[in-house]
C-alpha cells in the first residue's frame, strides 16, 4: 500500500483569480507533496492587483468545515489565511483548539495575518485585529506577517531591516510564538526574511530581489509552504528555508497572460538562486 502523504488544512478565503488564498494554497500543498484541505471563510471577487466584493461565510459554517476535517483526516499541519471577522476568529480558534485536544499531538499552526491585498483593499474588519491578538497568535506555531501587517500588530512603522526585527522581537516577546519578518518589501537587491523565536532563536534567509513582480498570493503560497514542511516533519528553521526556496522559485517561473502576472505553485526546484541562511 502506498504511505499516504502528510495532510494540510488551510483555513482561509476563495480566489477567483487562483492565485491567492484557498486555491494558492492547495497548489502550493500538493506540489510540496502534501494533500490539502481547506475551509472557506470567504468568497472574495479579485484579480492581481483589484479586489472587488468580500462574502464571508458564516462562521458556523467555517467551524463545521474545520471540525469534519479533523474527524475524517489525520490533519499534520493548519494554515490560516484570510479570515475577515472577529467571529469567524473565535469560532475558528474554539473548533482547532478542541480538535487538536482530542487528537492528541498538536499539529503545527502556521497563521499569516492577511489584513491588507497587494492592491492596498482592506482584507478584514478593523475590529478582527484585536481579536488576532487575543485569540489566534497566542496559539499559533508560527505567524507570517508582511511589513503592513508587522506594522499593524506591533503598532509601529517599520523603515528598515532592523525596526522590522526589533517590532518582531517585542512580539515574540509578548506572545511567545515565533515570527516571520518578510522583508520583501524593503527597498534593495536582497530578499531577507528573518526567522525570530522564543529563546533567542533567529535565522535569516536572503535570495536575490526579483523586480518587476507582482506580489498577489506570495504570503499565502509561502506560508502554506511552510505548513506543509512542518506537516513533513522539518524544523521550524529547515521548513522556512525550504518553503523560501519554493516561494523563490514561484516568483521566478511565474506565468505571464496578456492581463495578468501571476506565480506559478508547481515550479521547478532544481535550479535558481540558492536560499542563503544564517542562523
Amino acid at each position: 500500500m502506498i504511505k499516504p502523504p502528510v495532510v494540510v488544512l488551510s483555513i482561509a478565503g476563495s480566489d477567483n483569480s487562483a492565485g491567492a488564498g484557498i486555491q494558492a494554497d492547495l497548489k502550493s500543498i500538493t506540489a510540496l507533496g502534501g494533500y490539502g484541505l481547506t475551509a472557506v471563510t470567504c468568497v472574495v471577487a479579485e484579480i492581481p492587483g483589484r479586489v472587488d466584493a468580500i462574502q464571508a461565510v458564516r462562521a458556523s459554517i467555517v467551524a463545521d468545515q474545520v471540525r469534519l476535517s479533523f474527524d475524517a483526516f489525520p490533519v499534520a499541519a493548519v494554515k490560516t489565511g484570510m479570515l475577515y471577522s472577529t467571529a469567524i476568529i473565535r469560532r475558528t480558534v474554539d473548533t482547532l483548539l478542541a480538535a487538536r485536544t482530542a487528537r492528541g499531538p498538536r499539529p503545527a499552526l502556521v497563521v499569516d495575518p492577511v489584513m491588507v491585498a497587494s492592491s492596498g483593499d482592506l482584507l478584514l474588519k478593523r475590529d478582527a485585529v484585536a481579536a488576532y491578538r487575543k485569540y489566534l497568535i497566542p496559539i499559533a506555531t508560527l505567524v507570517t506577517p508582511n511589513l503592513d501587517e508587522l506594522a499593524i500588530l506591533a503598532q509601529c512603522k517599520i523603515s528598515d531591516v532592523d525596526s522590522m526585527i526589533r517590532a518582531g522581537e517585542r512580539l515574540v516577546e509578548e506572545y511567545g510564538t515565533a515570527f516571520l519578518l518578510k522583508g520583501g518589501h524593503l527597498r534593495g537587491n536582497v530578499a531577507l526574511d528573518v526567522l525570530v523565536a522564543p529563546g533567542g532563536l533567529q535565522a535569516e534567509y536572503s535570495t536575490p530581489v526579483v523586480k518587476g513582480v507582482d506580489p498577489h498570493g506570495t504570503g499565502c503560497t509561502y506560508s502554506a509552504a511552510i505548513a506543509t514542511c512542518l506537516a513533513q516533519g522539518d524544523g521550524l528553521r529547515e521548513a522556512v528555508g525550504r518553503a523560501k526556496h519554493f516561494i523563490t522559485a514561484a516568483i521566478r517561473q511565474r506565468h505571464r497572460f496578456s492581463k495578468s502576472s501571476v506565480l506559478n505553485h508547481d515550479p521547478d526546484l532544481t535550479g535558481g538562486d540558492p536560499v542563503k541562511r544564517r542562523g
